[in-house]
């Protein structure tokens, strides 16, 4: 076991909220991930990260008992309105596998992120019993609803977060507070990659792309592709200067004219990721990782908070 602080990230997916954990100073002793592609993306830029692609549900942690925290990003279509929101009844609900890894592990705290639909009413009765179960674990459970616009990430996306805190921490806990400073917009984001390959109207592209970007969505194998999502959202797009239909393999050339296309770094970038973290697989694949994830600023902002708790009893045992 490490000496510092330690976590087991499940649904990883391309890694967003694990960097957003890393920067925060959490060691990922294992990271459990089902899709080939974030696996990949994953092992490309962590090379020494122990990342487990298998089945969640035919996973157990007991080889990672006592760790800090348990994260992750139990997968969003049960509650997402653009699925049917069937909730417990969906086949893609983990939140049952995932409170059986806290009972299993007995982390200190606990840490799942999803989409704003959770919250809808529709779901009271499912949260509470969320809530019921890791009560009876001895855990404090809280759900809040974090905007990434309010982390510096330039894009208006809602997340509810899920923070459970062992009864002798929680009182130490704190969610974070909003940033000060605006999160930059798009023009301002973005500018640098649209003109990386020398188009000469990036410069005026930027200024008209002067806010921050509509939600990415990544769709699912079953549904959507490298595309920014319904027609809602690519009309939004086309207010910045930006055809959404498509994403493009390359930032415009010169001579271009038109609406430029976003590239899968740009999404990234959009996302909230650092520049160096590549994303594997080609366009359709890796933008599904991209748009899928979990900014990893707002993680960060998150985890800090856990971190301070956690380090209050820390000091206290040492006292």
């Amino acid at each position: 076991m490490s000496a510092g602080l330690t976590s087991v990230e499940i649904c990883t997916g391309a890694g967003g909220q694990a960097i957003g954990l890393e920067q925060a100073g959490f060691d990922h002793l294992a990271l459990v991930e089902y899709e080939h592609a974030a696996c990949e993306t994953l092992r490309l830029n962590r090379p020494s990260w122990n990342v487990l692609e298998q089945d969640l549900l035919q996973w157990s942690g007991k080889d990672y008992k006592g760790v800090d925290l348990i994260a992750g990003g139990v997968p969003c279509p049960p509650f997402s309105k653009a699925g049917k929101q069937l909730g417990a009844e969906d086949e893609r609900n983990l939140f049952p596998k995932a409170i059986d890894l806290v009972d299993e592990i007995r982390p200190r705290a606990v840490m799942f992120e999803n989409v704003r639909g959770l919250l809808d009413a529709v779901f009271e009765t499912y949260r509470n019993d969320v809530e019921s179960q890791l009560r009876k674990l001895g855990y404090a459970p809280a759900w809040r609803l974090l905007n990434a616009s309010d982390y510096g990430v330039p894009q208006l996306r809602p997340r509810v977060i899920f923070v459970a805190v062992r009864n002798d921490i929680s009182e130490h806990f704190h969610w974070p507070t909003p940033q000060d400073a605006e999160a930059p917009s798009v023009g301002e984001t973005l500018r640098d990659l649209m003109a990386a390959r020398g188009w000469e109207g990036a410069d005026a592209w930027a200024k008209r792309a002067s806010s921050i970007a509509p939600t990415l969505v990544g769709g699912s194998k079953k549904h959507g592709g490298p595309d920014l999502g319904p027609t809602r959202a690519r009309a939004a797009w086309a207010g910045l200067g930006v055809e959404g239909r498509t994403l493009a393999e390359e930032a415009p050339g010169p001579g271009f004219e038109g609406m430029p296309r976003l590239t899968v770094e740009m999404a990234a970038r959009i996302q909230g990721f650092p520049d160096d973290w590549k994303i594997w697989g080609k366009k359709t694949a890796a933008y599904r990782q991209v748009g899928n994830a979990f900014p990893p600023p707002v993680a960060k902002a998150v985890g800090d908070k856990i971190r301070e708790a956690l380090a209050v009893r820390r000091l206290h045992a040492v006292a």
